[in-house]
């Protein structure tokens, strides 16, 4: 049965709106007023510099220190850290001049949308955008520029059209936690050594949706929260079944595979923390799993293991 993108309906007793599959936890929608905007964006900034790589949240008045830095330098390298720090530093100045202009607003004084101070904002918002695909997400994967347009959307656009698109991301975020979770039970649930692993990354995945579609003024965030936790902490501290006398060969096989449940959790938490989709990360994992699948299917006994390229590839924070 089709169903339009979009159709909210109550479930469980829980209203909730359809997108891409998904029937995700729906909200109310505040009013768009100057006020409501400044509170998301300044939202969005929190959430925005929780994310992304340390010592980019420059304040908005070193703006132009910031951009001194970043015009003067010449290496490639150099030049990526310091345009993440111009990009925060835009970033800041932009919601410093929206809180004035709120304040402006609160007196009695009308802003338009075509106001000097207005454009200003915008123009910050939309270079600090462009920045952030130098920005790296604090893994150290890839960047996640979703988070820097987050704030420009609701600048730009109506409130009611920006939490249109934040479920639109919550569900491409729960489609690729889907996978993940696919491409883990396809690769352990066959191992005698894994034997009981599966229920433990359904439930880990499960609770990491529904912490995905849960905001953090919601009530229900303790519950869910805690649910995500508990969960990884019961999938990171599975116990594999060794035989009686295990072979170095095994035990590598085994620790291996135990490594990079690890760095499956580890990628899961980041998605559902940041309710982005992370394509390169999850592309680079899931090709790791294909490979180790692989090699358990055709690698010869013995020390052929030891020496996999495998070992020791993964960074679990």
């Amino acid at each position: 049965m089709h169903i339009t993108t979009g159709t909210q309906q109550t479930i469980d007793g829980q209203r909730r709106v359809y997108y891409d599959g998904y029937w995700i936890k729906a909200y109310d929608v505040p009013a768009d007023t100057l006020t409501a905007k400044k509170r998301l964006i300044e939202a969005l900034t929190r959430r925005l510099f929780n994310h992304v790589e340390h010592g980019v949240n420059i304040p908005g008045t070193r703006l132009d220190e910031a951009r001194c830095a970043f015009d003067a330098e010449s290496d490639p390298l150099r030049k990526r850290v310091k345009g993440a720090m111009l990009a925060g530093a835009l970033f800041n100045r932009a919601a410093d001049v929206f809180t004035k202009v709120v304040e402006v607003q609160t007196l009695g004084i009308e802003i338009r949308s075509d106001n000097a101070l207005m454009r200003q904002c915008g123009e910050y918002l939309q270079e600090a955008l462009e920045l952030g695909r130098m920005v790296l997400h604090r893994s150290g994967e890839e960047g996640i520029d979703e988070l820097w347009g987050e704030p420009f959307k609701a600048f730009a656009f109506p409130i009611e059209e920006f939490y249109k698109s934040r479920y639109i991301k919550i569900a491409q975020t729960m489609r690729t936690i889907d996978l993940i979770e696919d491409e883990l039970i396809a690769t352990f649930s066959g191992m005698a050594a894994f034997s009981g692993i599966d229920p433990l990354i359904r439930a880990c995945v499960a609770a990491a949706k529904v912490k995905c579609e849960t905001l953090h003024t919601d009530p229900e965030i303790f519950e869910a929260w805690t649910a995500l936790v508990v969960a990884a902490e019961k999938l990171c501290g599975f116990t594999p079944h060794l035989s009686r006398s295990p072979s170095l060969d095994e035990q590598f096989r085994v620790a291996e595979g135990l490594k990079m449940v690890l760095v499956g959790k580890e990628l899961i938490f980041h998605m559902t923390r940041a309710r982005v989709p992370m394509p390169k990360s999850t592309r680079d994992y899931i090709d790791r799993l294909q490979e180790y699948r692989e090699r358990l299917a055709h690698a010869p006994e013995g020390a052929a293991w030891l020496g996999s390229p495998m070992v020791g590839a993964f960074r679990t924070g």
